[in-house]
């Protein structure tokens, strides 16, 4: 089955733009000068500046008396309240599902920020899986993350998959690297900016998500429109009826690890709740098993338990 498989942050949903809101509304919370927003951009990288070095900056250059965990829940708090996914992106994933593609999320990043990123922006019901690389334990560009996500998605990776699937991604060092490393086409969303790297290079180029999902199902080896299929595919509708198992997961923190261990395959999928012992290698739903399709259901029991547990957004959950 073909698999397309899209980074999360600046590609599926403008990131940047919900930085440069939170930075905004931050500068006006405290009135301080509004021209220190390019400041802040210039700062945060992209995202890939650690949070700690940023928001340490931040605390220094204005003499912030707070903590850096309250620093740090409000930075989460207000940057994923400010996230969307546009309207385009949506129309973009549903017409790749009716055109026969299977489709998947591979994002760098904290499990608890960039599992709200997801369930606020409606993404979860539009893909069939999804990996975050903290609870994986797994970084692009690293394969095996692409590996994990193909199975999350009910792709066994094996055989010829890598000639069935493409990633769309922003980043060149993690998405457009990892998927070459991983033997996947790709496009890169250039967002304007010119192809810098000598040693590798996207399959295709594109200005935007719309564009780059196009281009993909006009590509050669494109799958035939299925008809009747229904957005978010059948795990979607059978995630409904399973029971609900809450766990709290340490770790919205970028960097910090995850409660439960990696699995020693390397291809096994990445269990995500601390049970009992009796529990272990059972599970229920269509979150367990090595033919496991959309662990949706098992990440969001771990969204309920925070707003159960009376937790910020993106806050830590000890």
């Amino acid at each position: 089955m073909p698999l397309l498989l899209f980074d999360l942050d600046n590609t599926l949903l403008p990131r940047d733009a919900a930085f440069r809101a939170w930075a905004q509304e931050f500068l006006s919370e405290r009135d301080l000068p509004p021209g220190d927003i390019d400041w802040f951009v210039t700062l945060d990288g992209g995202g890939y500046v650690p949070r700690s070095t940023v928001l340490s900056a931040v605390r220094r250059r204005y003499g912030l008396d707070v903590s850096a965990e309250f620093l740090l829940a409000h930075y989460r708090h207000g940057i994923n309240s400010h996230i969307h996914c546009p309207p385009g992106h949506v129309d973009a994933l549903r017409a790749a599902r009716a055109a026969g593609w299977t489709l998947g999320i591979v994002s760098n990043g904290g499990t608890g920020p960039q599992l709200e990123k997801i369930q606020r922006t409606g993404l979860g019901p539009l893909v069939d899986g999804w990996v975050i690389s903290e609870e994986a334990d797994c970084v692009k560009p690293d394969p095996l993350i692409f590996e994990i996500a193909a199975r999350r998605c009910g792709v066994a990776p094996t055989g010829g998959w890598t000639t069935r699937t493409w990633m769309i991604g922003d980043h060149a060092p993690a998405d457009i690297a990892g998927a070459e490393l991983a033997g996947l086409r790709s496009v890169w969303l250039h967002h304007g900016r010119p192809w810098a790297e000598a040693g590798y290079r996207p399959t295709l180029k594109a200005a935007g998500l719309p564009e780059a999902v196009g281009q993909v199902l006009a590509a050669r080896g494109a799958p035939s429109p299925r008809p009747g299929i229904r957005a978010g595919g059948p795990a979607r509708q059978r995630s409904a009826g399973m029971a609900a198992r809450a766990t709290a997961l340490r770790g919205a923190r970028s960097g910090a690890r995850p409660m439960t261990a990696a699995p020693d395959s390397p291809c096994a999928p990445v269990p995500l709740f601390a049970g009992t012992a009796g529990d272990a290698g059972r599970g229920t739903g269509p979150g367990t098993g090595s033919d496991v399709r959309n662990r949706s259901s098992e990440l969001a029991v771990i969204a309920e338990a925070r707003s159960a547990a009376g937790t910020a957004p993106g806050q830590a959950v000890g």
